[in-house]
Order: structure tokens, then sequence, then C-alpha cells
């Protein structure tokens, strides 16, 4: 029998790929501090992007040497020092290069038997995630896709304690017929959190939140009065640790004794709040985390590992295999002394995002990340500095953590207007692409929130970005007030 020639000519194709690949590595790496945050007119590069399926390829050098022209010409460059517009961290070194090798050995991580040292980096490097939280030792975790996926995880576990509270295990029978699930949190929460909700068919309508002003603050008050009239019925509360648009935090101590006092299961979703944790100058934001029932936290946010890392970590192992229970005659025992992570969590089909949370917190441990920490609280308090010195800007809040709210405001502007000017400001300072950095909402007013969680974020940054960001708002046409 003769073998086919395409396994010799894939094998000498990649071992002609590696010496450009590498370089081309080399290249994109040591150039993130330079390369612009978003390319102007990736618009018109990505015009003639589509065609037709290719009867033929082009092979593998010219596909990567396209790919690389494509990337110069319309890429985000998310990882550099200049994206402030989500929270979005960087790579450390190692874990950078952790993750390629992740690829690179093309690792599965569902099960023991894929691959031993990956679960088992996993299952280490999640024991570490939650000594550096200062969450129980035994409470189960498991990595996933980033922290909606980790929502996903822990408010799958509170449904089914819920449930079961009811008499009924929802894995099985489904909700209909069954009761409204009960979900009580304050203006905070996360549009992950709602997606969850719809997809978990509990319903995004039937979040309930209590709210005492325009920032969406927990109203207490409000809150037990509703907790009160369930009457010990099971619910869910979930708290926010670290808001998006201006840092702050949900009363973490306060709702926890609160839920304490009814039937609750307290879900904590602390995507990038949760690293206050590490800095005496913040820890107290998350002061008794671990009297919670659940906990949501990102990984390619402040602990600058690749995108797409996060982990969800829950009390109950059990709540989670009856939740996920996935079995066939194929498939290892989730209880096998061989763990299973994809036994617990919705993925079944899982790379090793391991590689990248073990190396990182190997190669620099708790110091390490402090640093990064601290480095980006640091970064916020100089951005508010330079705000509030500005004539033409205007600090709305208080910085909490790693987030500056403001907003451009020459004066003499009402409202509307001044909404409109900084909504016009946000889409030009897009378009100029030096800095990638957008508006949002707090209340009524648009503004700002530049937020710091990557390593690579010098304070050098933050004085250009101002000295643009006021210089594009004095080229923007400028309406009579309304």
């Amino acid at each position: 029998m003769n073998e086919s020639r395409l396994g010799e000519e894939l094998r000498k194709e990649m071992e002609s790929l590696i010496g450009p690949l590498a370089q081309s590595l080399s290249r994109v790496i040591l150039e993130t501090d330079k390369r612009i945050a978003l390319p102007p007119g990736s618009e018109l590069a990505l015009a003639d992007f589509a065609e037709v399926l290719p009867e033929r390829g082009c092979g593998a050098t010219k596909t990567i040497e396209h790919l690389l022209e494509l990337n110069t010409a319309a890429g985000g460059n998310t990882g550099g020092p200049r994206c402030f517009h989500f929270v979005i961290g960087g790579s450390t070194p190692a874990a950078m290069a952790a993750d390629l090798l992740a690829t690179a050995y093309e690792a599965v991580t569902y099960t023991w038997l894929l691959s031993p040292v990956g679960v088992r980096m996993e299952l280490q490097a999640l024991d570490w995630l939650k000594e550096m939280f200062g969450l129980p030792r035994a409470w189960p975790g498991v990595m996933v896709t980033g922290a909606t996926m980790a929502n996903f995880v822990c408010l799958a576990a509170a449904r089914q304690w819920w449930s079961e509270q009811h008499g009924f295990d929802v894995s099985e029978t489904g909700l209909s017929g069954m009761p409204q699930m009960p979900v009580l949190t304050s203006g905070f929460v996360h549009a992950s959190t709602l997606k969850v909700m719809a997809v978990q068919g509990i319903g995004r309508a039937n979040v309930q939140q209590y709210v005492r002003d325009d920032f969406g603050r927990i109203d207490l008050d409000a809150l037990e009065n509703a907790l009160v009239e369930l009457k010990g019925q099971p619910a869910l509360v979930i708290i926010n640790a670290g808001e998006v648009n201006a840092g702050e935090f949900d009363p973490l101590r306060e709702m926890i004794a609160l839920a304490r006092q009814h039937n609750c299961w307290v879900h904590v979703d602390g995507a990038f709040g949760l690293f206050a944790r590490l800095s005496p100058r913040t820890a107290h934001f998350v002061d008794g985390v671990e009297e919670a029932d659940s906990v949501t936290v990102d990984g390619h946010k402040w602990l600058n590992v690749p995108y797409d890392s996060g982990y969800a970590f829950v009390r109950d192992h059990d709540l989670l295999a009856r939740a996920f229970r996935y079995s066939a005659d194929y498939l290892p025992d989730e209880h096998s002394d061989r763990p299973t992570p994809g036994a617990i969590g919705p993925e079944s089909s899982r790379r090793a995002r391991s590689f990248a949370v073990w190396a990182t917190i190997k190669a620099y441990g708790r110091e390490g990340h402090q640093r990064i920490v601290e480095h980006c609280l640091d970064l916020a308090q100089y951005l508010a500095q330079q705000v509030t010195e500005a004539p033409d800007l205007e600090l709305i809040n208080d910085v909490q953590l790693n987030i500056v709210a403001f907003r451009y405001n020459p004066g003499n502007l009402g409202e509307t207007r001044l909404n409109d000017l900084n909504e016009q400001l946000g889409e030009a300072v897009l378009a100029d692409g030096r800095f990638l950095v957008g508006t949002s909402k707090i209340g009524a007013r648009t503004v700002f929130r530049p937020a710091f969680s990557n390593w690579r974020t010098r304070f050098s940054d933050l004085e250009e970005f101002t000295e643009v960001l006021l210089a594009i708002a004095k080229r923007l046409p400028r309406a009579p007030d309304q």
C-alpha cells in the first residue's frame, strides 16, 4: 500500500515555515510597544477581503505573509500599552511563551488522559489563584474562556442549587412549569451576567436591580425589603466586585451578611475587581469574598495572560458535576483519580489555557503580580491628577481602582450638547488610532473611562494620551448650545 504524499508535503512545508515564522514572531512581539493601537482606515484596507473559496491554496508561507500584512493594516494592538478601551491586560513574557508552547504541543485538557501535565498545571494554577485571592482551598475551580463563561459556570451551579431547593433537578427536567428564580443585584451588574441569565432560561428581565443613584450603587434597604418579601424562598444575590465605568464595588460584606439572613446563593462577579485583593491598598474592597458561594475572575485582564482565560470557583463540586453532567461509555468518570475538568464546566473541547496561567504565576509569584496591580493603580491615580489639572477635563468620580471616569468639558455647554460633544470626541479618538479608548455612560452622562490592567502601559503614554485627546477636541466643530 502506497502512503499518500500529503504527509510528506506538509512536513516539508512545516520545516520551511519555522525559520520565517520565528523571525515574524520575534518582530511582532518586540514591536508591541511601538505598533499603533488601532490602524486608521482599516475598513478601506479590508474592502477587498472577501473572496471566493480557493480551489487550490497558495501555501502556508504566502498565507502567513498575507496574514501579517492584514494585521498591520487592520489589527488592533490590544496587548499594547495604549489600549484602554476595555479592561484588557497584556501578556507577561512567561505567559506568552507558555501559550505559544501550548499551541505547539497541541495540548488538550478535557481530561487527564489527554494531557496529564496540562490538567495538573490547571489544578495547581487554580490552587495558586485561590491562595492569591483568599478563597477557600477546598473550592473546586475550572478554567474557561473568560468572565462570561465563568459567570455561566457559577450561575449554573446557583441554578442547580435553586432547583434542588425546590425539589427538582433543573439539569434533567428543565424550567418549564417551574417557579421563577429570583435574582437580585445592584445597578453595577455586568452585561455578561444578563447574557447568562438569557441563555440559562432565567431571563434578562428577571434580574432585579436595586439602586439609589445614577451610578447604579446598591440600595441596601430596598434589597433587604425584597429579600424579606420572598419569605424564605431560595434566591440568587449577585455582588459586583469592580464595575466597568468607574471601578466601584458593591459593599461585599454587607450584602453577604444580608443574604445569609435569607435563603440565598451568593455569587461575586470579580472579573477584574478581585485582583484588588493582591494589594494592601485595595484589598478592603473584596474583604469577605471567601464567604460567598461562587466567584468569577478573568485572567486576560489583570493576570496578564493571553486571551482567552477566565476562572470559575464554586464551593460545591457535586453541584457542578450535576449541572454539567456529561457521560458516555468511552469517557472517563468525573470522579476518577485522574481528573476531568471538562466534566465540571461547559467546554469539552479545551485548549491548555493552564500553560500560560501556571507559567506566569510560577515565573513572577504573588509579589510580581502585586507589582503589576499596583503599577496600574498608580497609572489610574496619575491620569486622574492630569484630568484634575486640565482646565477642559472633568473628573466624574474619585478613582477607586484602575478606571478613571472623566469627560471633556470646555464650559458653557448644556448636558445634551456636552454629551454629543464627548461622543464625537470618542469617535474621533478611535479614528485617530493612536489610543484605543472610547466612551460609555454613567447615568445620562457620556464619559471616557480608560482602564489600566496592562504591565506595558507607561506614565508617558498617559501624558501623550491627554495631549492627543485635547488636541483632537480643539479640532472638533462647535455647534452652538441648544
